[in-house]
């Protein structure tokens, strides 16, 4: 690697030069810049392919070393310490120690605490395999965001996978950039940091490239480390450290160890679970009382009651909520939306307002300038995106324009054939734009008038750089290496920069900027804004040397002229925007555009309809206070925020908030990060946005577009229409099976209607494989034409409840009406009756068949909530129906195998029993079908609200 290359050591994974262990020589904190580049090996070139590559193969990946995790088997042997598993441990045991106790023994006591096991050994293996699961899940959905940095290698500027830098890398930096390494600046431009990841200090820091004393390394000005986020300014930097020998690896060596924490929604079910548990262990304890008095034995009671008991605890609903969940995710991802964490799933089906952004979100983010103002008169610009073909009208009254607009820049623009072969990532799509895609459009439309960018940066340097901050709304740059010395280059919104501006470049002659030349720029500027255009402004004026002031470089400027640029909306935003519209869910566009070019994109994507939408600028909001804004916002007609810092949307999404609302935020700049934690959701561009807004985010759109937001609502309120389902679907059949041993019991019926290992079997057998395929219902065709769930609506609602006792309680009549008809059908006394006869072990099939065959058709009536299930077909959940088929198919071989007749106590069923069984199941299914029309009606009768 040469004479030059650092000695570097790979302890715990990481790579950093043993200069900086203090044990070493000088830290490199104290080398000049210069020095910098000879210490670390590498020129400010950066590195050559060959030397990093072998750097890799030395050293390994730029990436922190997984989470250390349980192995397996801990997991599993965990799945046996939850709450659920230990209450039904000691149940099992119990039951053991009654058969112990038992003279003589009943084998049906011993079938029961090996049933209580199974259980147990079951809901363990379902959920290790659903963690397991979601783990690997997890992280492959991680995996689809890209996590890519900025480096010269062999002299050019490439974009590589962040995982691939290796000490003595140069990457560039800039605003929103996620810090890849440990790396040394060696270039700053009022760069700013915010090391909140390392220090816990929110504020960001200034640094510098100048060398500093030796110390701790985190102290060091001129150094950045992994972790932090670049706030403002722009850079470069050499990697020192990389990998577990970052100061972040260390810290996330310890946070790894964290245990994970449940989402609320987790919680809330956990509990809920935990007093229905409670409640089954009341009616174990009150059939036991009853059931005592009557004459039966002591131990057989107790079996009884604890066997009904353990039956009726939803053990299996944790597993089936986080199954529902992780559906949810996956079905986002196929759609282009990336879900961080499991609880925003659920979140999204409360959404009342999206604050949105418009470039990118609702438009492609594919700039093309489509016309140049300057001197008075316009000039049109053909072709389109990025591929630098098509012509500027009469170019030569622009190319100053231009060239100011090129050189006041730091994106670049990446031929279809770059690094191909090596860096396939690069040669994907035809040209594409590395940096900022305004930018982008301004250097093509430079390259259609003849520029050459390369050139015109050789033969004019750039010396510094004042970056774009949302203040300003302005970008600076000096350049040297003209005859007259230097020149400032300063481009940014037409506003703000006409009104530092006291020259205007007319036809060739510098003139003073009067009044009447000022209202021409400004109704230039408002002619191409209506046409929806994005306009910036471009400016220059000599300045004294390299190191002029930021107030004198953007003061006393030469307006140049103006640049219209044009994004499309995105083609299908439009039904996206209808689809909100239709689930009572406001838009809000959220922009630093023009008022007209905002206006104009929000009509043709159908934001706004009406003739006159309340249009605010980010000055008029200032002059608000707080009630003036929640005034504002308590209108509900058609609002647009144009011309808006980060700090103006932080503001609204309180005031909305404080009104109640459940709010989404798009975001994809590093200032949008506050935002976008504070939101109900936090909305982060996956390909154009910053790493800052990335992981301030919990959801990431892959594509960037508004659409997939919707969609993201969309499968947001089915996963929480599911779970209800599914909670429906499990505790209706308990009170089926409650109700019959309660009517027995003081009815004076000696036997029960149903065995505890039967119930277990219901639990086992007709339960969890239905369940699961409700979890993973699609949407409901209608879900999107209903107002957004309230903020603090429980699962259980009243709604919920009154559904479990409408299908419980049909459940309920008709199983014990079945068993009761069997037994008066003998014409015997109940005196009579033992376990041994044929009438009774028959009845008690049919009620455990009954009950089996009615969950089938609960669970097709419950896929829906107010929509006939016939719309939506009865065949189009094939898992489902293959669950309900399993479990009737298990009932079949209880009833006529001989070795499953004897371990249940049953008796074969004549095809009149199934008959009459399932016109009972098609009974309820008409029931449930009914209720739905009756709401359908009750909903067409009463008015809808006028959509937000």
């Amino acid at each position: 690697m040469g004479t030059g290359t650092p000695v570097l050591t790979p302890g715990d994974g990481g790579h950093r030069p043993e200069a900086l262990s203090g044990t070493h020589g000088p830290a490199v904190q104290t080398f000049a810049t210069t020095d910098v580049f000879a210490a670390l090996g590498t020129s400010p070139r950066g590195l050559a392919s060959a030397d990093a590559a072998a750097r890799r193969d030395r050293y390994g990946p730029n990436e922190l070393p997984p989470a250390g995790r349980r192995g397996l088997w801990r997991d599993l042997v965990g799945q046996f310490t939850d709450l659920f598993a230990v209450v039904l441990l000691v149940a099992s045991a119990i039951t053991f120690l009654a058969y112990e106790l038992q003279k003589p023994r009943d084998v049906g006591t011993l079938q029961l605490a090996v049933a209580i096991l199974g259980v147990v050994v079951l809901n363990a293996a379902i959920g290790f395999a659903q963690e397991y699961s979601a783990e690997r899940t997890a992280e492959s959905l991680q995996a689809m965001v890209p996590h890519t940095c900025r480096v010269l290698r062999d002299g050019e500027r490439r974009e590589l996978p962040a995982r691939d830098l290796v000490p003595g890398d140069v990457v560039v930096l800039e605003a929103g950039d996620a810090v890849p390494a440990d790396c040394r600046l060696v270039e700053a431009h009022e760069v700013s940091v915010n090391n909140a990841a390392l220090t816990g200090e929110s504020d960001a820091v200034g640094r510098t490239a100048d060398p500093v004393a030796a110390g701790p390394v985190l102290q060091a000005r001129n150094c950045v480390f992994m972790g932090t986020d670049v706030v403002a300014g722009s850079a470069k930097a050499v990697v020192f450290a990389s990998g577990a020998a970052t100061e972040f690896g260390g810290i996330f060596r310890l946070a790894a160890a964290a245990p994970r924490q449940r989402t609320p929604l987790q919680r809330q079910v956990a509990l809920m679970a935990r007093r229905v548990a409670g409640t089954a262990l009341a009616i174990g304890a009150a059939l036991f009382a009853v059931r005592v008095p009557t004459g039966q034995p002591f131990v057989e009671t107790f079996v009884f009651a604890l066997g009904v008991m353990v039956a009726l605890v939803p053990e299996g609903l944790p597993a089936t909520l986080s199954v529902s969940l992780a559906i949810g995710v996956r079905r986002m991802a196929r759609r282009h939306a990336l879900v961080k964490q499991l609880l925003a799933v659920e979140a999204l089906g409360s959404t009342t307002v999206v604050c949105t952004d418009k470039t990118g979100t609702l438009t492609q983010a594919e700039m093309t300038v489509v016309q140049v103002w300057a001197g008075g008169v316009p000039h049109a610009v053909s072709g389109v995106g990025y591929a630098p073909e098509g012509d500027v009208a009469d170019p030569q009254p622009v190319r100053e324009l231009l060239r100011a607009a090129a050189l006041c820049s730091n994106a670049r623009l990446v031929p279809p054939s770059a690094n191909a072969g090596r860096y396939p990532q690069s040669d994907r799509q035809g040209w594409r734009v590395l940096g900022d895609t305004t930018e982008g459009a301004l250097l093509v439309a430079a390259a259609k008038a003849g520029l050459d960018r390369a050139a015109e940066e050789a033969a004019t340097p750039r010396v510094a750089e004042y970056p774009f901050d949302s203040v300003r709304k302005l970008m600076s740059t000096v350049h040297g290496g003209t005859v007259d010395g230097y020149h400032a280059y300063v481009k940014g919104a037409p506003q703000e920069l006409l009104a530092r501006c006291t020259r205007i470049d007319w036809s060739g002659e510098r003139l003073p900027l009067t009044e009447e030349l000022r209202a021409a720029v400004t109704a230039a500027n408002d002619e191409l804004a209506s046409q929806g255009l994005r306009v910036l402004a471009a400016a220059w004026r000599p300045v004294s040397d390299s190191h002029s002031a930021q107030d004198e470089v953007e003061s006393e400027l030469t307006l140049l002229g103006l640049v219209g640029m044009f994004d499309p909306p995105r083609t299908e935003v439009s039904d996206a925007v209808t689809a909100c519209r239709r689930a009572r869910i406001r838009i809000v566009m959220v922009t630093g555009d023009h008022p007209l070019t905002a206006e104009a994109v929000a009509r043709r994507v159908g934001i706004v309809s009406r003739s006159a939408p309340t249009v605010v600028t980010g000055a008029r909001l200032d002059t608000l206070d707080d009630d003036g804004l929640d005034a504002l916002l308590a209108a509900q007609g058609e609002l647009l925020l144009c011309r808006v810092s980060p700090e103006h949307k932080m503001r609204v999404v309180t005031a909305l908030q404080r009104r109640g609302e459940v709010v989404a935020v798009t975001g994809d700049g590093a200032n949008d990060a506050p935002a976008l934690k504070h939101a109900d959701i936090g909305v982060a561009m996956g390909a154009s946005g910053t790493d800052v807004a990335r992981e301030a985010a919990v959801m990431v759109l892959l594509d960037d577009s508004f659409a997939s937001i919707a969609a993201a609502v969309r499968l947001g309120r089915s996963v929480y229409q599911n779970i209800r389902k599914f909670l429906v679907y499990l505790f209706s059949h308990n009170i089926a099976e409650l109700v019959p041993i309660l009517a027995a019991t003081f009815a004076g019926f000696p036997l029960v209607p149903i065995s505890a290992v039967q119930i277990l079997a219901i639990d086992l057998g007709s339960d969890v494989l239905p369940a699961l395929a409700l979890g993973a219902e699609p949407p409901e065709p209608d879900v999107m034409d209903r107002p957004p769930r309230a903020r603090r609506e429980r699962l259980f609602s009243s709604t919920v409840m009154g559904r479990i006792l409408f299908l419980g309680g049909i459940q309920a009549l008709g199983v014990t009406a079945v068993f009761f008809w069997h037994i008066h059908s003998s014409g015997m006394p109940y005196s009579d009756f033992t376990e041994d006869d044929t009438v009774y072990r028959e009845a008690i099939t049919m009620v455990q068949a009954g009950i089996v065959v009615s969950q089938f058709f609960n669970a097709l009536a419950v896929r829906t909530d107010r929509q006939s299930v016939f719309r939506i077909g009865l065949l189009s959940n094939p898992w489902l129906l293959a669950g309900g088929g399993f479990g009737i198919a298990l009932m079949a071989a209880i009833s006529y195998l001989p070795p499953l007749q004897a371990l249940f106590n049953t008796a074969p069923l004549a095809a009149t029993d199934w008959a009459v069984l399932a016109a009972f199941g098609a009974l309820l299914l008409a029931a449930e079908e009914t209720r739905k029309w009756w709401l359908r009606r009750r909903q067409t009768t009463t008015p809808k609200g006028e959509a937000r």
